[in-house]
């Protein structure tokens, strides 16, 4: 299994080593969660190259008892995306027959919102917060998540069912 933190780790001591495989392991799936976001392939892979740019400079402030190393790196990805998007919201030009974009209020609200998911994910167990972030950020399934995690199914099912009932109360 691949060491997030001892790449983040190595990263902080400057090893352009450590920031190559930590881009080859997981620079794919980075492009999914900000292609989600952004909609547009070519902003997307931006968004992960500045992602990368930030984990580099960045991974000295990785605290390990605040969560884990890989969901560090994808909340990064995942705030520059957002950040993007809510800086570039007011440029686009909508023609008559478009809807309007978000009020202010409602940008505040989701982005209250977005913060408030994080703080939820981090009072998860770190191995239930890691199946949720494989199924809905990986988008595995529940079987290629008990194989990686080398964790029995029907475990891994109750953990997931079981987090997203905390999610939904912490959210609530």
């Amino acid at each position: 299994m691949f060491d997030y933190e001892a790449c983040l780790l190595a990263c902080a001591r400057g090893d352009q080593r450590a920031l190559r495989q930590l881009y080859e392991e997981d620079s794919s799936r980075l492009l999914g969660v900000a292609l989600r976001i952004i909609r547009d392939k070519a902003l997307a892979e931006d968004i992960v190259h500045d992602a990368f740019l930030k984990i580099w400079r960045g991974a000295g402030s990785f605290d390990p008892a605040r969560g884990s190393a890989r969901g560090w790196i994808y909340s990064v990805t995942r705030h520059q995306a957002l950040n993007f998007v809510r800086n570039h919201y007011r440029e686009v030009a909508l023609g008559d027959e478009h809807e309007q974009l978000a009020a202010p209020a409602e940008a505040f609200e989701f982005s209250a919102r977005t913060g408030q998911i994080h703080t939820c994910l981090e009072q998860l167990d770190p191995a239930r917060r890691t199946c949720i972030l494989h199924a809905y950020v990986d988008g595995f399934s529940h079987s290629e998540i008990a194989q990686k995690l080398d964790t029995p199914l029907g475990t891994v099912k109750a953990w997931i069912k079981r987090s997203l009932a905390a999610l939904r109360e912490c959210m609530a």
